[in-house]
């Protein structure tokens, strides 16, 4: 479990850096200042869990409830992947009915940490 998350984190470190660097050099010339604003928003939730799920790995074997540390390493991926990912879509396709999904993510994240929190817990 503890090399699972370290790598899912470790990879989307990578890909949020990259996304990040891809921003800066080319769609900022391409995007509003409006979507460019989402997108490093975008990024900067990207990295942070991505973070957040090498915590995880890091904390994991320290933590007694397995079942919440599990919970938490996923909702922090689908949030990612909803939130981010979303973000990303609409800044790349301009399709704005994206950020209607875009909430359902940012649970996602509020739940994960809150599984952290309780696994935690002593």
């Amino acid at each position: 479990m503890l090399r699972r998350y370290a790598i899912i984190g470790s990879l989307n470190m990578l890909l949020s850096v990259a996304l990040g660097a891809f921003g800066a050099h080319i769609m900022q010339a391409r995007l509003t200042p409006e979507r460019m604003a989402t997108y490093e928003t975008a990024v900067q939730y990207h990295m942070a869990h991505a973070l957040g799920l090498i915590l995880i790995a890091i904390l994991a074997d320290k933590l007694a409830d397995q079942k919440k540390v599990q919970w938490s390493a996923r909702l922090l991926l689908t949030g990612m992947i909803i939130f981010s990912g979303s973000l990303y879509l609409l800044c790349f396709t301009g399709f704005s009915m994206l950020g209607a999904i875009t909430p359902i993510g940012g649970v996602a994240f509020l739940i994960g940490w809150l599984m952290l929190a309780l696994a935690a817990r002593r």
